[in-house]
Formats: C-alpha cells, sequence, structure tokens
C-alpha cells in the first residue's frame, strides 16, 4: 500500500491541478494530509496557502470550483496530480484560465494574459 510522504517536505506536498478533459496545467498549489482528506471527502480542492498560513477551498471566494475527477501520484509519493472538471471561467485568481500563462520568449518573460474574469471585481480584499 502506498502513503504520501508529506514529511520529506516539511508537511505539504505539491499539487499539480490538470483539467480532466484536454490535460491543461491549471495551476499548481500545496496539500497537507488534512487538505487531501477535505478534497477527497468533498470531491472539491482543498489546498493549503503558505503566504495566508491557512486552509482554503478553490472558488471559495470566486465561485470558480474544481472537481475532482481523478487523484495520482507520483512514483516517489511526495507529489500528486488531481485531474478536475473547472467549473467557472478560470483557475487562476488573476482572473487567466490558467495560472500559466507567461512564456520564455528570446530572453525575456513575456505574458499572453487573456483574463476571463476581473479579479478586482472578484477578489474584494
Amino acid at each position: 500500500m502506498i502513503k504520501l510522504d508529506f514529511e520529506k517536505m516539511g508537511g505539504l506536498i505539491p499539487a499539480v491541478i490538470q483539467d480532466y478533459e484536454n490535460g491543461e496545467v491549471l495551476m499548481v498549489a500545496f496539500m497537507d494530509q488534512k487538505t487531501l482528506d477535505l478534497t477527497l471527502e468533498t470531491g472539491k480542492t482543498w489546498f493549503f496557502s503558505r503566504t495566508r498560513n491557512k486552509y482554503w477551498m478553490k472558488g471559495e471566494e470566486s465561485g470558480n470550483t474544481q472537481e475532482v475527477k481523478e487523484v495520482l501520484t507520483d512514483c516517489d509519493a511526495d507529489t500528486v496530480i488531481i485531474k478536475v472538471k473547472q467549473n467557472g471561467p478560470a483557475a487562476c485568481h488573476t482572473g487567466n484560465r490558467s495560472c500559466f500563462y507567461v512564456k520564455w520568449e528570446d530572453g525575456a518573460w513575456v505574458e499572453h494574459s487573456n483574463p476571463l474574469f476581473d479579479p478586482k471585481a472578484v477578489y474584494k480584499k
């Protein structure tokens, strides 16, 4: 039986969130045992925010939730891929479909941003 190794990286493991239908990587976040358990129990993605030092469910503010379709781990059992159905237009807090919209081109990082919602209107911080 495989047991995930949360201790290798201080209690957290990377979670790669991938679109279930087309394979697009939507985001990468961190999970501990509690957020993985919540994800498996609820069928929605839960993470641990290192900057805010708290648990959060994807879409709790924006409404752009993620419905879990499949969960895989790597051979070292220290990273997970979670394949999801993205509910709502975007996974990224910037309003972009994916967090990976900045590309290395000709010696510089270039934004290929096409926000699908206005983050200032959604996140009233």
